[in-house]
């Protein structure tokens, strides 16, 4: 009898580690007398938050911190959870690219009650005072540079109103801060060539709310598009222009000028993130440029950031000028309001490609390599 209670006892502890182990919980903090940093990415679905996340984990792991890095499935309620996880393992650091920019709140809260810093990592985090450090690019230069080049390539003169192009919009996650700016900044851009009638928007589709794309999803970019192109230019009219503030929305409305567009003429398309799919379209002729943000740039930034602040420091522009960067990085304290605070933030200059430059750009610098058709494929 003995020898079955013995049994039973490590049976029931069997099931418990298997119950456990299958249930998806973090392992907890590794007791090895290293500082660990937690890192929460909204999701594996986008191509740069894998890049982004991966980079991170490794650069902090090699300067000798622990790191526990989840992914949330772009699902809110999980991002909340595996926050809530990260403070319970008493993270030293949390990094948080975040889903929902207003869905925080409570738990960074938490984080701030432990005492644990935080960095919002691309996105700002609105209405909370828990946030230290936002690390992302100039998200509003970001739509000025798209804005600029349809300026540039088209050659618009306000004085010169002889001749006008169809144009139209396609923006971002409306629970992605940088949504807004990437928009706005290209909106605000091209606006007095709106004003003008230089620029025309067939569709009438030129506030935020009506152009704004869920999720950053393709499939969502390109049923809207098809509408847009059935509605608008059915019987051939000309669509010269198509500003998109990302890659992902720029391969839906891609997809739908493949597959409804009745003009001949060639679509002048704008985007962002430099993602493989559309650097193909690029190289292909398809798509005309993309805006590049290197995201080991942005992660290098937040790594030093990050060790300043695990160092016991309070980061600010002088690390800049201790960093010595290779790229170009400013160091902000008025722009980023989140409703809570102005947000000392860490902002970084992208760069703009083309078929013409990408060689320069992606390929020499050893982001990327080219593959035996010649396309751009990551080279991490």
């Amino acid at each position: 009898m003995k020898v079955k209670r013995i049994l039973s006892g490590l049976l029931a502890v069997a099931m418990v580690f298997s119950l456990t182990a299958c249930s998806g919980i973090m392992e907890p903090k590794k007791n090895d007398g290293k500082k660990t940093v937690g890192i929460a990415m909204p999701t594996k679905t986008l191509e740069r938050w894998n890049r982004d996340g991966a980079y991170l984990k490794k650069k902090f792991e090699d300067a000798g911190y622990n790191v526990e890095l989840t992914y949330s499935d772009n699902k809110i309620d999980q991002q909340v959870k595996d926050i809530e996880s990260l403070i319970a393992d008493d993270v030293n650091l949390l990094l948080v690219a975040t889903i929902d920019g207003e869905s925080m709140t409570q738990v960074l809260r938490d984080a701030k009650d432990m005492g644990i810093p935080v960095i919002a990592y691309d996105r700002l985090i609105r209405e909370s005072d828990a946030i230290d450090y936002y690390v992302s690019f100039d998200n509003y230069k970001v739509g000025q540079m798209q804005g600029q080049f349809v300026i540039d390539k088209f050659g618009l003169d306000l004085k010169d109103k002889s001749k006008s192009y169809n144009i139209e919009f396609t923006a971002g996650d409306p629970a992605d801060n940088n949504a807004t700016y990437f928009f706005n900044g290209a909106y605000d851009t091209l606006k007095p060539y709106l004003d003008a009638g230089i620029l025309k928007v067939p569709s009438k589709q030129t506030k935020f709310d009506q152009v704004a794309t869920k999720a950053w999803d393709t499939a969502t970019a390109m049923t809207r598009f098809q509408n847009i192109l059935g509605s608008n230019y059915s019987k051939g009219k000309q669509l010269d222009a198509v500003v998109c503030s990302n890659d992902a929305t720029a391969l839906g409305v891609l997809q739908a000028i493949d597959s409804d567009y009745a003009g001949d003429n060639k679509v002048l398309l704008t985007g962002q993130d430099a993602d493989e799919a559309n650097l193909a379209k690029i190289v292909d002729g398809k798509q005309t440029m993309t805006i590049y943000k290197t995201s080991a740039n942005e992660a290098e930034v937040a790594i030093d950031v990050g060790k300043a602040i695990l160092n016991g420091e309070k980061p600010d522009a002088d690390l800049i000028k201790k960093a010595n960067w290779d790229f170009s990085c400013k160091y902000d304290t008025k722009t980023y309001d989140n409703g809570k605070k102005v947000v000392p933030s860490y902002l970084l200059t992208p760069v703009v490609v083309t078929k013409d430059n990408l060689q320069k750009e992606l390929i020499d610098t050893g982001y990327y390599k080219l593959d035996k058709k010649g396309y751009p494929k990551n080279a991490n």
